[in-house]
């Protein structure tokens, strides 16, 4: 075995997990279009008879986004991040649920002690995903994989998918091969057939930026990349991301999986499908404003932590990107406080052109004395 197959990465991704959640509560949803996002007036009505009495979008009235959707509900191009308003508008007759991050957190503890007692060489990335250094385990790869998906079924009757490859970068391309419920698995040998002809920006960092101006140069595929020189992707895109672009196209990827670090900061950010206006456009960017303090808030409670800092985000139409900070007297960790203090910081921002991308970090970051507040309530996008 060469050096570059010498490890075993593991990347285990839950399959639609928010929904996946749901349906586990709900189990007469299943095979049916559901979105995840709506309000607490959303919650299903229990009939005398024990039967359920589902919302749907086509009653939504609001600003808000989904926070994820079934299989069936993708296949009628609902997804993530997309204004509630508009999904109603293509699949008015979808069920909508309110979000409940306390039964995610609850799933999400037991799938993650599920992986875990099979390999302690974990490494938490997120609240539906991990991945796991499986190189001492004695098994075949195959043998592995489907003890991973079992433990988890058992654990949590949901299904996720596995991707196994000698490094992180290309087990988190695997575990999406074969979504849902799939199992993957490659060697370097298999980067011509198997990663090449996947699209660039499959790759976690090619963004919809370097994705565009990839497509503008006649590139199109990860293997397309990988027929470039070194020199002529450094000349193009710059010396540092020059080449990251090299090495990530030819399946290179040095990064251990960590199994315990302190972070630094927590953030979340969406680059939205087209720029918006800053009032023409307010109330998607109310959504999404709001969506992503909520995400933040709850990664900071799903780890534990509370912030000190906020900091906001903006990329506008002509790429510049802008931060703003704003240091607290206290430490917070809920979304309402995370939102306000992300208001202040977007006043001092001048917004004349239309924006491209929105970020919300939490930083300054320490373990709560007494578990922090986690009151959520409806949010405006102040743009004045």
């Amino acid at each position: 075995m060469s050096d570059a197959n010498s490890r075993r990465i593991a990347h285990i991704d839950m399959d639609a997990f928010f929904a996946s959640c749901e349906l586990s509560q709900y189990p007469e949803l299943r095979g049916l279009p559901v979105v995840v996002g709506g309000r607490a007036s959303d919650t299903p009505k229990l009939n005398d008879d024990g039967t359920h009495i589902f919302s749907r979008l086509r009653d939504y009235v609001g600003r808000g986004v989904l926070t994820t959707a079934t299989y069936e509900a993708r296949a009628l191009g609902l997804h993530s991040a997309m204004p509630t308003m508009r999904a109603a508008k293509l699949a008015p007759d979808a069920i909508i649920l309110p979000v409940n991050f306390n039964l995610y957190r609850r799933y999400s503890r037991l799938f993650k002690e599920a992986i875990q007692s099979i390999s302690p060489v974990i490494q938490d990335i997120g609240i539906d995903e991990v991945y796991v250094d499986i190189t001492m385990l004695d098994e075949d790869s195959l043998t592995i994989a489907k003890r991973l998906k079992a433990a988890v079924l058992e654990a949590t009757s949901l299904t996720c998918s596995v991707g196994i490859a000698p490094n992180k970068l290309l087990a988190k391309l695997c575990s999406d091969i074969q979504k849902p419920d799939g199992i993957t698995i490659i060697s370097m040998d298999d980067l011509p057939s198997r990663i090449w002809p996947m699209p660039a920006r499959k790759i976690n960092g090619i963004g919809p930026k370097a994705s565009a101006k990839l497509e503008s140069l006649g590139i199109h595929t990860i293997g397309e990349i990988a027929t470039l020189h070194e020199a002529w992707l450094i000349s193009h895109f710059g010396q540092s991301y020059g080449k990251w672009l090299y090495r990530v196209s030819r399946g290179l990827d040095d990064r251990p999986v960590v199994t315990e670090s302190e972070p630094v900061s927590m953030s979340r950010e969406t680059t939205f499908e087209q720029n918006l206006h800053a009032v023409r456009d307010k109330q998607t960017l109310s959504a999404s404003f709001t969506h992503l303090c909520e995400r933040v808030a709850d990664d900071l409670q799903r780890k534990g932590y509370v912030c000190r800092k906020i900091g906001l985000k903006l990329r506008f139409d002509d790429f510049k990107t802008v931060t703003r900070d704003l240091t607290l007297a206290k430490p917070i960790a809920d979304a309402q406080s995370i939102r306000r203090a992300a208001g202040k910081c977007l006043k001092r921002i001048d917004l004349n052109r239309t924006i491209r991308l929105l970020g919300v970090k939490a930083s300054g970051l320490e373990r709560p004395g007494v578990q922090a507040s986690k009151a959520s309530e409806q949010y405006t996008f102040n743009f004045d």
